[in-house]
């Protein structure tokens, strides 16, 4: 197929400002997959700062925790997603999977026949 729909999906407040999207998830699923912010940091290529700047403006635009910290272990604390986080990731993904599929069956029945049709 020449041509492909692209599209991105994300929740915003009423001032347009960034509540969750992909990049939230994959920051949150690093964390989970590193044990702590700096090392999600780290593999992300991006400052502890940052990442941490980001979950901090979802916590208080949604009002709910999303990382809490652990202790222990030779290397001190780290941290963890709350089951809420856990449960929003999941759900946002499977959301986001829906939206996609939706918005690509429209595409294909509604506009792609026309972007190919030579007589117009």
């Amino acid at each position: 197929m020449p041509y492909q729909l692209r599209t991105k999906i994300w929740i915003a407040d009423q001032n347009e400002e960034v509540i969750f999207g992909l990049g939230r998830v994959k920051i949150l699923e690093a964390i989970e997959r590193h044990g702590s912010i700096n090392a999600a940091a780290k593999a992300l290529k991006m400052s502890y700062r940052a990442v941490w700047g980001r979950i901090k403006a979802t916590e208080e635009r949604l009002g709910r925790q999303l990382v809490i910290r652990t202790t222990g272990g030779a290397s001190g604390g780290g941290s963890a997603l709350t089951p809420f986080a856990k449960e929003l990731i999941a759900t946002f993904k499977s959301f986001h999977r829906e939206v996609l599929d939706q918005a690509d069956e429209s595409f294909s029945h509604n506009l792609l026949s026309r972007l190919q049709d030579e007589d117009v």
